[in-house]
């Protein structure tokens, strides 16, 4: 059985890579690269609680991450993003396939 969470990421790096992980999914968000990595465009400003993402409400003390320099340069060390945030953000292959466990937690169903 594969550890999880082998890279032992901290609950702000692993919220992060899940979003992250959402925006590659969805169009105007991830482009996909020659290499088989996906470029985030850009990047989604939560205002209030909440915000909608494709399908998805995120709750915004989950995507604290997504403009905080510190869990970017934490991916980018262990090979999960590459790039020069905020400017240039790719999800590496690595990333994609990094089990976080947290989908299901931080990426709630809408019903609007």
């Amino acid at each position: 059985m594969a550890k999880k969470n082998p890279l032992n990421l901290n609950p702000l790096q692993l919220k992060t890579l899940t979003l992250i992980q959402a925006l590659a999914e969805l169009d105007g968000y991830g482009e996909p690269t020659e290499d088989g990595d996906v470029a985030i465009v850009r990047l989604p400003h939560a205002h209030g609680d909440h915000f909608h993402l494709g399908p998805w409400v995120v709750l915004s003390r989950d995507a604290t991450g997504l403009h905080n320099p510190a869990p970017w340069t934490a991916l980018q060390r262990k090979g999960l993003v590459k790039g020069s945030f905020p400017d240039e953000v790719v999800l590496t292959h690595a990333g994609r396939i990094y089990d976080t466990g947290l989908r299901e937690e931080i990426l709630h169903g809408s019903d609007h």
